[in-house]
Formats: structure tokens, C-alpha cells, sequence
């Protein structure tokens, strides 16, 4: 494994690029906005907004795919309440037990901003029985519910005749990974490699049937054709901890308090349920790193913390699955936690871990150990 000289992420993230220099793509992507014209790109989003302005058929003229969350609230308060339009909010809900921030977040977006939500909950058993079958054949136990986050707003704003769909940061420009182009365009979003399409007879069973898996497909091209969504990120400077603090001064709650999460160095980002971590916590088998590390990179870029102060943070926290995170999320599909680990076990990546003396996994070459 590699690191980048200048953050603390690996050459193991799918899609990262390192240049001659050992800087990755996200780093030299957010080096970049010093030279970016945001009066320019403001002018420009402010010329698409004014495109659809009051032009929906049922009174909306955007619509903003939310889960209530720190980036959510941030949004929402662009496009409604600083480009003056009338947002629709869709968003997917997990199933699993939420915790009390992510239940106040929802609905405190919806009563800061006066904006109406449709939320999805899908099938549980259907939930329940995908997410075995993608945890067990490819460590993605949370497919189901990351398809029909990209899927849903799509089919919603066919639905409702709202062509300006809304989206965040485009994550593989921002963080680094496959396709990795700034654009404005969200048109290939759901090309970006969280949910990429899985043949549907793999999902097919005694209990999952195709009707099941009807929202996990996009529309049809003829109706995609007239879509036009955006990512807002190419038109501000996109923040995360910015996003959070703006959130927090508007009501947003974080998980202080409520849940001390021990594979997490922050506490506001994906806060609405414990269970769903787990999935982000398996890019660490697979990859050798996970979230510490994607939050630590940013933090260092984003001048809140030194490298070293990113190793550090990395060596405490990336390797470590939250127990409550597991416990939950074990409950919800139905294992023991010896079942769990057991799968998980075949999704270690041999080529940069192995088992040390007491038999747990370790990286062979960890960011901490460089040069050693």
C-alpha cells in the first residue's frame, strides 16, 4: 500500500489516482479551488434555477434528494432559502432503528425550511433478505437500500414533472475515485460504484421477487432524457465540517451525548442510524481503510488537523467496528455475531493484511509505519 504524501488515503480506494508527486486526486482536486471563479459558477447555478423558476406542474421547481442530514440541511438552505426556489425533498429511510438525532434531523429540515418530504421505506423483508445475500457474496449488506437512494429521486422527479434534481458533492471528484470529473452534470451518478447495478436473478428467491426490485431501476431513457441533475458542489465550494456547522446553527443535531462511535472520528456524518455503519466499516477487509481515514484525509486538507495528527487518528480508530454498530445490525438480518465475523473473514484482502500472533487481522503495511 501507498499513501499520499500530502493526506492519509491509500492507492487500495477504488479509482484514486497518485501523480508523479504522491499527491492523490482529492488532494490536487481541492488544491485546485483556489484557482476556481465561484462568482462565475453562483452566476451559473443561479441561471439554471432561473430556467425552471415556478415551472413545476404541481408548485415545485426543484427537487433535492435529502437523507436530513448535515449536507441535507446545507442544500435546503441554498437552494431554497438563497436562490429562492420551491424545493420537493425525497429521501430513502433504512429500516434499521434510528438513533434520536437522526429522528429529529428529518423532521427539523423540514420545519427550519418549510419543505415538504416523501420519504421511501422499503420492503422490509425484502430489505432483509437482499441484505444477506449482498453481505454474504460481496461484503455490500446496505445495496439495496444505497440502489434505491440513487434510484428514488430519479423516479420522483419523472414522477412529478421536477426536471432540476439536486444533488450534493460529486464524491468521486471530492474524495477521489472511478470517473473521477468535475462536472455539474449528476447525469452518471449512479455509475459511481456505491450501487452498481446487479443482475436481478442473483437477488431472486422463495422470498424476493422482481416486483421487489422495480424502484432499483432507473427509469426509462426516454424519461432520464429529460432530467437535468446537478451537483451543487460545482457551484460552492463544498465543505463538510462547513456543512456541519452551518447545520448545527440551524438545528441539526449530532451524535454528542447519544453514541460515542468508536470507527468514527466525527460525530456528525451519517448519524441516523447505528446499523448502517457497518457498511462503510467492510471497505476496511477489503481495502484496508474505511471512514477514519476518509475523514481524516479531509480534515487535513481542509486544515484542521497536521498529517501526523491524521496517522494517529487512523491507527486508533480505521480498524475498529463499532460493537453497537454490529449488535444492531447483527439483530436486524438475523446473525450471531459469530456468523458475522465468519463471513467477514473472506473479505480480508490477503495481499495487504495478514494475522498476527494473537490471530487478528492486521495491515501489512499500515500509514503509521511508513518508511519503517
Amino acid at each position: 500500500m501507498r499513501y499520499c504524501k500530502r493526506c492519509v488515503m491509500p492507492d487500495t480506494r477504488p479509482g484514486i489516482v497518485f501523480d508523479d508527486e504522491g499527491i492523490c486526486c482529492a488532494c490536487r482536486a481541492y488544491e485546485r479551488r483556489k484557482d476556481i471563479d465561484w462568482d462565475s459558477r453562483w452566476r451559473e447555478l443561479e441561471a439554471l434555477c432561473d430556467k425552471y423558476r415556478n415551472k413545476g406542474a404541481f408548485g415545485y421547481d426543484c427537487m433535492i434528494a435529502v437523507s436530513g442530514g448535515k449536507d441535507s440541511h446545507f442544500q435546503t438552505y441554498i437552494m431554497k432559502e438563497k436562490l429562492g426556489m420551491t424545493p420537493l425533498l425525497v429521501s430513502v429511510e433504512d429500516n434499521f432503528p434510528m438513533t434520536e438525532a437522526g429522528k429529529h434531523n428529518l423532521k427539523n429540515i423540514s420545519e427550519v425550511f418549510g419543505c415538504d418530504i416523501i420519504s421511501l421505506k422499503p420492503n422490509i423483508r425484502a430489505q432483509k433478505r437482499i441484505m444477506r445475500t449482498m453481505f454474504e457474496r460481496y461484503g455490500k449488506p446496505t445495496w439495496y437500500i444505497d440502489r434505491l437512494i440513487y434510484t428514488y429521486p430519479l423516479h420522483m422527479a419523472v414522477k412529478f414533472g421536477i426536471p432540476l434534481l439536486v444533488y450534493g458533492e460529486n464524491v468521486s471528484y471530492e474524495y477521489g475515485g472511478p470517473g473521477a470529473v468535475e462536472t455539474p452534470s449528476a447525469r452518471e451518478r449512479i455509475y459511481n460504484g456505491v450501487a452498481d447495478a446487479v443482475p436481478v436473478e442473483e437477488l431472486l428467491d422463495d422470498v424476493v421477487t422482481t416486483k421487489d426490485l422495480t424502484l432499483c431501476q432507473p427509469p426509462v431513457k426516454d424519461d432520464l432524457e429529460g432530467l437535468e441533475p446537478i451537483y451543487l458542489s460545482y457551484f460552492v465550494p463544498w465543505n463538510s465540517y462547513s456543512n456541519y456547522i452551518f447545520a448545527k446553527s440551524v438545528g441539526f443535531h449530532d451524535l454528542t451525548h447519544e453514541w460515542h462511535r468508536t470507527h468514527n472520528i466525527e460525530n456528525f456524518d451519517q448519524v441516523d442510524s447505528r446499523a448502517y455503519t457497518v457498511h462503510y466499516w467492510l471497505k476496511y477487509p477489503k481495502f484496508g481503510h474505511q471512514v477514519a481515514t476518509d475523514y481524516a484525509s479531509r480534515f487535513v486538507r481542509y486544515g484542521l488537523i497536521s498529517r501526523e495528527e491524521a496517522v494517529e487518528l487512523v491507527r486508533r480508530h480505521d480498524h475498529e467496528l463499532d460493537p453497537l454498530a454490529l449488535r444492531d445490525f447483527c439483530q436486524f438480518c438475523g446473525y450471531s455475531e459469530r456468523e458475522f465475523w465468519s463471513i467477514v473473514d473472506k473479505f480480508y484482502n490477503r495481499e495487504i493484511f495478514e494475522k498476527d500472533r494473537f490471530g487478528r487481522w492486521v495491515l501489512k503495511k499500515p500509514v503509521w509505519a511508513e518508511g519503517a
